[in-house]
């Protein structure tokens, strides 16, 4: 072989490895700034799918208390929406099939929280969801959802 073609080769052989480690770290950099986008949309649909979770519930509600002229006991809870509840006032007339046909859990997988009478809404019941820790209270995606938000 001679010279020139060897040199040749050596400069046609490939990448380098600062090349390659260039590469790399500029994929790794893409990826973060994904990864951390859908995050962030998804944790913005949990919180308007228990949003609309709550709107839902919230009507319901307003159809039971107009059939049986108040909203359920504290005792009786959102259950009273799928399921006749023992002691109907006269003269009321629960619907029948119910007023929704499964309660629906929060999109972290808990039950929503249903409060009669409603201390941090100002209304009749206060209807939430703790939000993404689980917990009362919290901050940013943390805080609780509720009709005081509606």
């Amino acid at each position: 072989m001679d010279l020139k073609r060897i040199k040749r080769l050596r400069r046609e052989g490939g990448f380098t490895l600062t090349e390659i480690m260039v590469v790399i770290f500029i994929i790794g950099l893409l990826s973060t700034v994904v990864l951390f986008n859908v995050l962030g949309a998804r944790t913005d649909a949990q919180v308007k799918t228990a949003q609309t979770n709550i709107t839902r519930l919230a009507n319901a509600l307003e159809q039971y208390s107009l059939d049986m002229y108040d909203y359920p006991s504290q005792r009786q809870g959102l259950e009273a929406l799928v399921t006749r509840p023992d002691n109907i006032p006269s003269g009321a007339s629960y619907r029948q099939g119910g007023y929704i046909t499964k309660l629906p859990m929060d999109p972290w997988g808990r039950p929503f929280v249903y409060e009669r009478p409603g201390d941090k809404s100002g209304r009749a019941y206060d209807l939430y969801s703790y939000g993404a820790d689980g917990k009362e209270g919290g901050e940013e995606l943390d805080a609780d959802i509720g009709n005081w938000d509606n």
